[in-house]
């Protein structure tokens, strides 16, 4: 993006940049996909079970939250298979740190989900 682009110009090409890298990620991630998948089957479970807004609201939280660290990591990843193709520790390092980070939020997630729905 252009330095110069300001209000609502720059917002709409963050929008698209955001867009744009969204579906790189759904294209070339097998993981995003999949947490794509488990975002609808949340939804569509929580509209059948009829969950308050709340609840509903925060399991999504919780998902979309998974999905956006897998986007990080997924970036984390192409960057250093640009920068470093061939295997290096620290590329190694730093894959397995974005990978640590994505099952932090599986983790959160796996949580967060015990208590909204055990609780109600």
């Amino acid at each position: 993006m252009k330095a110069g682009h300001t209000g609502i110009k720059r917002l709409i090409y963050a929008t698209l940049f955001s867009w744009r890298g969204f579906k790189a990620g759904v294209q070339h991630e097998a993981a995003i996909r999949q947490e794509l998948v488990f975002l609808l089957a949340t939804v569509l479970g929580c509209l059948y079970m009829g969950l308050e807004l709340w609840r509903t609201l925060t399991l999504v939280a919780a998902v979309l939250l998974v999905i956006a660290v897998e986007l990080l990591n997924t970036a984390i990843e192409t960057v250093v298979d640009l920068v470093s193709p061939e295997h290096h520790p620290l590329a190694g390092r730093a894959k397995d740190m974005g990978s640590a980070a994505v099952l932090c939020t599986l983790i959160i997630a796996a949580v967060v989900f015990g208590l909204v729905l055990l609780r109600g």
